[in-house]
This record gives structure tokens, sequence and C-alpha cells, in this order.
């Protein structure tokens, strides 16, 4: 079990982090310019300068670029038509088209801010050069500049390792303590427990305590990885921290033992943990918002620890929040421990 306790998290935090993410850093682009004008050049070569877009083929045929796309050899198509730089000088108008491969909705989503922001941006530039007007490239009535506090250079990974953590951190604290009572019926030990003077929350508490410890460790050394590997800055209370992780711990844990005790065999603990890890990892909002879920699924997530634990890792580390930021939570899961623990007191059968 030890490989499993400590080598993997390690492993899968390392690699998780760099791979789950958002980021879109090559873009193949696939050009259809059937104007080959001046504006055209100038158009492909702000594409050309972003880092993010690659051209991955040009052809003045529609249909072998959408082939290309068919056979996922490009991300999305600019399309250039004939008259564009024509219409754009004598009717001060003209249009491009975008075709962006949607069987990734939040890639596609991505693709099209990227690419609507650099048309955007040649858009003022030929305003500026056709009307003479160089001033409105240097000088607004308003000036807009945008900070940002929490994560300054918009570095993702500093953003995904708290929530990996979380996951990394749950799942080995509710998976063994899911396996632990069920095991002891599998091989019998069960039976003997059972006729032994020690009462059934005693017998809680001593499934429940290694762990809690070994969990602690868990977070402890992903934290010193995150700062060795990536730098993940720690504003806040590192006790404050922890003394919400045992909070939460007494909530996953107390799950697991539950679903310990309902269990006959390590099979159907297995499928039951992992039915509520799926749901709970999926709304958690460890990619997306919660506040971008529909109401109903808000009100759900009441019942969701990864959610509670998601958001105050996040504020602790990169906003430095302090106990009474997180107080709504805190009591959240105090109360949500309780009822888990006493559940999985009563749900224990014990030969009294």
């Amino acid at each position: 079990m030890l490989p499993l306790i400590f080598g993997v998290p390690i492993i899968q935090l390392v690699i998780l982090v760099h791979a789950a993410t958002l980021e879109m850093k090559s873009i193949d682009m696939y050009v259809v310019d059937n104007d080959l004008s001046t504006m055209s050049h100038k158009l492909l070569s702000k594409f050309e300068g972003s880092p993010f877009y690659n051209i991955s083929g040009t052809s003045f045929s529609i249909d072998e670029a959408n082939k290309a796309i068919e056979e996922n050899k490009a991300d999305f198509i600019l399309n250039i038509p004939r008259g564009f730089e024509r219409n754009l000088v004598s009717e001060n108008e003209c249009s491009v088209q975008l075709l962006i491969d949607g069987i990734n909705g939040t890639t596609a989503s991505l693709i099209n801010a990227y690419s609507t922001s650099i048309i955007m941006d040649f858009n003022k530039n030929i305003i500026v050069d056709l009307t003479k007007m160089a001033s409105i490239k240097n000088s607004s009535p308003i000036n807009v500049e945008t900070t940002f506090w929490y994560n300054p250079e918009l570095n993702y990974k500093i953003y995904m390792l708290p929530g990996i953590l979380v996951i990394l951190v749950t799942i080995i604290s509710m998976f063994l303590s899911a396996m632990n009572i069920v095991r002891e019926k599998e091989i019998g030990t069960i039976e003997q427990l059972n006729v032994t003077p020690i009462r059934k929350y005693q017998f809680i508490i001593g499934k429940l305590v290694p762990f809690v410890i070994i969990a602690l460790f868990e977070l402890f050394f992903g934290l010193v990885i995150g700062k060795v590997f990536f730098n993940i800055p720690m504003v806040g209370s590192l006790p404050l921290l922890f003394a919400f992780t045992f909070v939460y711990l007494l909530v996953v844990l107390g799950i697991g033992l539950f679903i310990s005790n309902i269990s006959s065999t390590q099979q159907q603990v297995m499928f039951i943990a992992y039915f509520f890890m799926l749901v709970f990892i999926l709304m958690s909002g460890i990619f997306t918002p919660t506040e971008s879920m529909p109401m109903w699924a808000q009100r759900v997530n009441i019942i969701n620890p990864f959610y509670y634990f998601m958001r105050v890792i996040r504020m602790i580390l990169l906003k430095g929040s302090g106990f009474w930021d997180i107080s709504k939570e805190f009591f959240s899961l105090l109360i949500y421990a309780a009822i888990m623990l006493s559940l999985s007191v009563w749900r224990y059968k014990k030969v009294e």
C-alpha cells in the first residue's frame, strides 16, 4: 500500500498539473485566401505573429480546408473571400469567415475568443491607416488597465495545483477508509472485532485516526511539491489550511466508512465510491466556476465536500483569506462531519 499512498499521488500531481489545463498553446490554422491582397497578407501576419497559431495548410478551396478539419489536421479555418481589400477600401466594410472545429466546445470557444481578438486589433489598425487619424492609435479618452491580483502572470498551474491536490488527498483518504471495514468482512476478522469490549464509536475512531494522519501528510507533501516544482504562492495561514483540512477529512472519511459499512465486498465499495467521486469532482469547480452552473446544480452542490475544500484551499493559498472569510464553509463542513460520522457509527452493526 505504501506505493499507492505516497508514490502514485506524487506522480499524478506532477503530471496532471501540466496536463490538466485549458490553455491553448498550439492552434493549427488552415488558410483559404482567395484575395491574395496586401490587406489579406496583413491579416495573416497578425495571426502568424501570435505564438499560439501554426499555419497547417493553405488552399483556394474551402472543401479542401473542411477535409483538413475532418481529418483532424486543423483546428479552424480562416476563410478570406475574394474582394476583401476592395470592399474594405471602397465600402469601408468586409467579411472574413472563421470555421472552428466544435468537437470540443471549450477549445472552440477559446479559439473563437483568441481569433476574434486578433481580428478586432487588425480592424482598429486598419481604421487608423485608412482615416489617417494616427492619434486614435495612441490616445483614448478612457484608458483601461487590467490587473490580476491573485495570479498576476495568469499561470494556470497555480490555479490547477490546489484543485488537483484536493482530489488526490480525497481519493487516498476516501478509498482507503471505504476499503477498510469491508476488508475486515472479507477476511473474517470483523467477527473477532465484534466480540471485543470496544464500543462502536471507539471502533470508528480507531479506523479514522490513521487515515487522518496519512491524508494530512499527503497534503503537506503535496504543498512541498507545489512549492519546489511549481513555486505555488502560499499567501495565507498554513495552520488554518490544515485545521480546515482536518474537518474536511472527517467528512470524507465519514463518507468512506459509511460506504464500507453498507457494502459486503470491495467491488461494491469501488463502484459506489467511484460514482460519488466522479459526480463530486465534476461539480467541484476545478475547471469551471460553480457560479456558472444552473441554480439547481448549485443547490445540489451543498452536499459536495469537494466544492467546499476546492474553494477554501484556493482562497487561503492564493488570496490569503482568514478564518472569518471561510467561516461559512468551515461550519458547514463541521455539521456535515457530525452527520456522516453519526451515520457511520449508527450503521456499523456490532454485537453488544
